[in-house]
């Protein structure tokens, strides 16, 4: 198997190096290099094109800004933000910005390692005790006038790809689920995200294992 290739960008050597650590000591994952600014996790990201970028949010030129940048690069690769920021504001413009995971610092090492192999997967992570956060958010958020519950505007097809999102299923395990090419499952995923009026799969899958696992 070829293990996952990481860029880890963050401003504190201690505790990059104890990261790239866990994961290098992890056959499934590789740490190709270190970026300790912004600025320079883009250029990284750029030149090396790594299957995952590990961000802090608060290190020198900003995580959100190199989020953006990173995301806007041709063929970008899986971001998910490493920080201690667990504030509503933080969370969400991560999240708005592109964000495919939110992990808490205070993750354990091997949680850190299951959630960079499901993010490269193609799932979603976002930190279990921010998940709550997010959903109940998502709860306030106002509904546009004349609609009533998005999930109820959803096609049979939808319905049935979201379910499989929220048990935690990438794109490609969805698709041979349901004997679909990888491609027409991103398409309904893209129409998906819009009736549900949420910005990527993460809210989605929130919303949809608060519908479903009501009894």
């Amino acid at each position: 198997m070829t293990p996952i290739r990481v860029l880890i960008a963050d401003d504190h050597p201690l505790f990059r190096e104890g990261v790239a650590g866990i994961l290098d000591r992890h056959d499934g994952t590789s740490v190709i290099a270190q970026a300790t600014s912004g600025r320079e996790a883009v250029e990284l990201a750029a030149s090396l094109a790594p299957d995952l970028v590990l961000l802090d949010l608060s290190m020198p030129d900003g995580g959100i800004w190199a989020l953006e940048q990173i995301k806007q690069q041709d063929q970008p690769p899986v971001v998910a933000m490493l920080t201690v920021a667990e504030d509503d504001d933080s969370v969400f413009r991560a999240l708005k910005a592109g964000a495919d995971g939110y992990i808490l610092k205070g993750v354990g090492g091997r949680d850190l390692v299951a959630a960079v192999e499901d993010l490269a997967a193609g799932r979603s992570y976002v930190s279990p005790g921010l998940a709550m956060k997010v959903l109940q958010a998502l709860r306030a958020a106002p509904v546009k006038p004349g609609h009533g519950d998005p999930v109820d505007a959803l096609t049979a097809r939808e319905e049935e790809i979201l379910r499989l999102v929220a048990q935690g299923k990438s794109n490609k395990e969805v698709g041979r689920a349901l004997d679909l090419q990888e491609k027409t499952v991103k398409h309904y995923m893209t129409i998906i995200l819009q009736k549900l009026q949420v910005r990527n799969r993460t809210e989605a899958a929130l919303i949809a294992r608060d519908r479903w696992s009501q009894p």
